[in-house]
């Protein structure tokens, strides 16, 4: 398929219909845009899993309606977490703020003015606790985004399991661990690749071995989504780091067949409501398939694909925020129809600042009403069928797998992405996206049609007190002064020792964090070992 002219028209001919990601939508669908159609359909739980990955879909069990929080202090967040369980969040998920992210406690130079901005400040043992007190963590599923720093964060609730005498086992979640997407779409990287892999490789192998029900990497297409790419693009570089990470896996001695089952992946759902449904199908049928024939797995829980999605962020508008509402409403249902297993709901306001608790509560209650009072979740993939949606699944299939072989077929995603590939590919697809926007061409409700001189802004959003910062860095500069200095460093030493001379660095990070030693200090020792990243600019 080449790439969709930049006029909707063709030179002298009808109109052209293109998907959001260029792809040609045609007037009327029948049976003879789907080949095959009874087998290309086929039945829920089974494979190639088009139709949803159990054969009773939602009628069982809904889909976990995870919203996404964090900001200030640890106390602050823990606060919003407990008001989310109180209104029916049925999981956590963590954000953090960016020092925490790459790596710097919140009293670093380097992390001033950002403490607790994007995220919650997480500096130690003691913040964790402070994060997750009155949380059930053998019941509550928490999903953690992190990557660089994702075997710290992971050492951290692993250690506060273990202060409150729950076992390991015990433990539910996900922790992102996803570093290849950060040097394409995101950039809160850290190390080298090649160290970053021997870090996300060592959180695989410990999640195997002592955290069975625990997630080791949620292999994110949100991030390259929301950086420009198509759909297609979300889904065929998103598995080509997946397949990567595989490899990867295996060449440290794990079974895909088993550690498969663990695998997840994150998506975007933005606005074009059939393709996103069509997305989902498409990504499920063809994971199932590169599974079974390109690593031989028969396990079907391996060949699954388990998915979070998040409404997408970027489609939010600054302009008429009330919008919003339904812009999230439209993709959080395209996101159940296409059969996801967890969700998160953005808030009316998120292009202006943090969701304030209203806004939060809003979009957890826009999921609740999509459960409880629509009756799509009654009946297994209702679109399953209907021309539109099966010509669609089939077109991004195939449009995905030929993404995806065109890498391969260079080497993989960890080459594609230091020759600058995926990441220019990406590039131009924004640009093109936004070109769209600015004719006029891909219209956007308040920003470039149906505007509104002086709309008044929200009566309240969420700003965070700078007095938070100083707050952090003083409990932290507290800590340090009253842990006991020789097992913390003893600690760090080992977490060195290990990094240079190979082996597992889990159990060390762990034995660290319990040690007291701190976020900053622990990634300094990694930085001292694996060195620092810096993106080169590819031409």
């Amino acid at each position: 398929m080449g790439r969709p002219p930049e006029s909707g028209r063709q030179p002298g001919g009808p109109a052209v219909f293109r998907t959001a990601s260029g792809l040609v939508r045609e007037r009327l669908y029948g049976p003879e845009h789907v080949p095959a159609f009874a087998e290309a359909i086929g039945e829920p739980g089974a494979f190639p899993f088009t139709r949803g990955l159990y054969p009773e879909g939602y009628r069982v069990r809904r889909w976990t309606m995870r919203q996404y929080a964090g900001f200030g202090t640890a106390a602050e967040s823990n606060r919003r977490y407990r008001y989310l369980l109180s209104q029916g969040t049925t999981g956590l998920s963590v954000a953090f703020d960016l020092p925490t992210q790459i790596g710097y406690d919140s009293d670093a130079a380097e992390a001033a003015g950002e403490v607790g901005r994007v995220g919650v400040a997480i500096d130690s043992l003691e913040d964790m606790e402070t994060l997750l007190d009155g949380v059930p963590l053998d019941r509550v599923s928490t999903s953690m985004t992190i990557n660089a720093t994702a075997a710290i964060l992971l050492a951290l609730y692993v250690a506060v399991a273990r202060r409150r005498g729950i076992p390991e086992a015990s433990l539910s979640g996900t922790v992102q661990n996803d570093i290849l997407k950060e040097y394409v779409a995101r950039g809160t990287y850290i190390h080298p690749p090649a160290a970053s892999l021997r870090l996300v490789t060592d959180v695989i192998a410990y999640c195997a071995e002592r955290l069975p029900k625990w997630n080791p990497i949620s292999v994110s297409g949100y991030h390259i989504r929301e950086a420009g790419a198509t759909a297609p693009q979300e889904v065929a570089f998103t598995f080509a780091h997946a397949l990567e990470y595989t490899r990867r896996a295996q060449a440290a001695g794990l079974d895909p067949g088993r550690f498969g089952e663990r695998l997840s992946f994150f998506f975007a759902c933005h606005s074009d409501f059939i393709e996103e449904v069509a997305k989902f199908r498409a990504a499920r049928r063809l994971w199932a398939r590169l599974v079974r024939e390109r690593l031989g797995v028969t396990n079907p829980r391996a060949q699954q694909l388990r998915f979070h999605v998040q409404t997408g962020g970027v489609t939010l508008t600054a302009q008429q925020p009330d919008n919003n509402v339904v812009r999230v409403t439209l993709q959080a249902l395209a996101a159940v129809l296409g059969g996801c297993q967890s969700l998160h709901t953005n808030a009316r306001d998120e292009a202006l600042a943090l969701p304030t608790e209203a806004s939060a509560r809003l979009a957890l209650r826009t999921q609740q009403v999509i459960a409880h009072e629509t009756g799509v979740a009654d009946a297994v993939d209702p679109l399953g069928g209907a021309y539109a949606v099966e010509a669609a699944t089939e077109q991004l299939e195939q449009e995905a797998r030929r993404l995806l072989d065109r890498i391969e077929a260079r080497g993989g995603a960890l080459k594609a992405i230091e020759r600058g590939e995926i990441q220019r590919e990406i590039q131009e697809s924004a640009y093109r996206h936004q070109q769209r926007i600015e004719s006029g061409e891909q219209v956007i409700v308040g920003v470039n049609r149906y505007g509104e001189e002086g709309a008044p802004a929200p009566a309240e959003i969420l700003r965070i007190d700078p007095e938070q910062e100083r707050e952090q860095v003083a409990r932290l500069r507290a800590l340090r002064e009253r842990r006991e200095a020789g097992a913390w460093r003893s600690a760090l030493a080992t977490v060195e020792e290990r990094a240079r001379g190979g082996g597992d660095l889990m159990g060390p990070i762990v034995d660290a964090v319990l040690a007291w030693a701190t976020v900053g200090e622990i990634a300094g020792r990694l930085r001292a070992v694996f060195g620092e990243h810096r993106e080169t600019l590819v031409l």
